[in-house]
């Protein structure tokens, strides 16, 4: 089967490698345009384009997808099958029925549940002790189209948003190989998708602002579910704190006011009490709880607020 790649950061490369270390016929991939990135606003290829140049594989950015000279270069090609691992961005229908197998998603939920571009962020926001990976193939809506194969994957308490997304990476990399092969011998044919669909839009900076009216479980989890981006954060004196690391600690407090202050930083909820681990001060390292208090005049009383 000619295979073709659309994939753009990390999440997208072990299914790559895996595409390439299992002698599939890849002949191209196509990744996002570069992008400015740091303070210099220089120039930065995506994973997926540095590996596929490394391994001497055709790389096509185009700026819109939906362009005749684009859809010509593909048509060149003939896919059999179109792979599509964390792209970023809608296939047009010209694209989506042009290979004959048609174009096969990985998508890191358990489909219909987590439609859209933050599966694993809100997952683990929302508190979910399980999730996985699904292969679909693609229709004209988002994340709608029939399952090919499903795998579920455990969600634990010390994962965040990177390290989930890691693993299902690797889980969805032997999946997609799997799915592939299956669907060229014809073993594995398209179901449609049964339940409640749900959703998870993308991650908005705002979204990482701590409420501390909720529960010391629901700040625990969004903590988890916005690592490493955009990051939880709240203020204090006015001044903007990242907040990496939490545990959850029995007790009762003051949402918000700081209820230790000590070898400890413990934060009152609505409901039990919040133990910071790490904390990123802006325009230093992210520091222990342990450090950060250290020649600082951080007063039990205080308190953590919106602004």
């Amino acid at each position: 089967m000619k295979i073709i790649f659309f994939g753009t950061p990390s999440f997208a490369l072990p299914s790559l490698k895996a595409l390439i270390d299992s002698g599939k016929e890849l002949l191209a991939v196509v990744t996002q345009p570069d992008k400015k990135k740091g303070r210099g606003h220089i120039l930065a290829s995506s994973p997926v384009k540095e590996f596929a140049l490394s391994k001497g594989i055709k790389v096509f950015q185009p700026d819109d997808i939906r362009s005749g000279s684009f859809y010509n270069e593909i048509l060149k090609i003939k896919p059999d099958v179109i792979v599509v691992v964390a792209f970023g961005r809608i296939l047009p229908p010209s694209i989506l029925y042009l290979p004959s197998y048609g174009c096969i998603n990985l998508h890191a939920s358990l489909l219909p549940k987590y439609r859209g571009a933050a599966p694993i962020q809100w997952a683990i926001i929302n508190g979910e002790q399980k999730t996985g990976v699904t292969t679909i193939l693609m229709n004209e809506g988002l994340d709608t189209g029939d399952i090919l194969m499903q795998v579920e994957v455990d969600i634990y308490e010390e994962d965040n948003a990177d390290t989930l997304s890691k693993r299902l990476s690797e889980v969805g990399a032997e999946l997609l190989v799997k799915t592939i092969d299956g669907v060229k011998n014809k073993v594995i044919h398209p179901k449609p998708q049964i339940g409640v669909p749900t959703y998870a839009p993308p991650l908005k900076k705002e979204d990482g602002h701590i409420n501390w009216n909720k529960t010391a479980v629901e700040i625990f989890n969004l903590v988890r579910g916005v690592y490493p981006w955009p990051g939880a954060y709240c203020y204090l004196d006015k001044k903007r704190f990242k907040i990496n690391r939490v545990k959850v600690v029995n007790g009762s407090g003051i949402p918000g006011r700081i209820e230790k202050a000590d070898d400890e930083l413990l934060v009152g909820t609505v409901r039990g009490l919040i133990s910071i681990v790490e904390i990123h001060p802006e325009g230093k390292k992210p520091m222990t709880s342990k450090e950060f208090l250290k020649g600082r005049d951080i007063k039990v009383g205080s308190f953590f607020n919106g602004t």
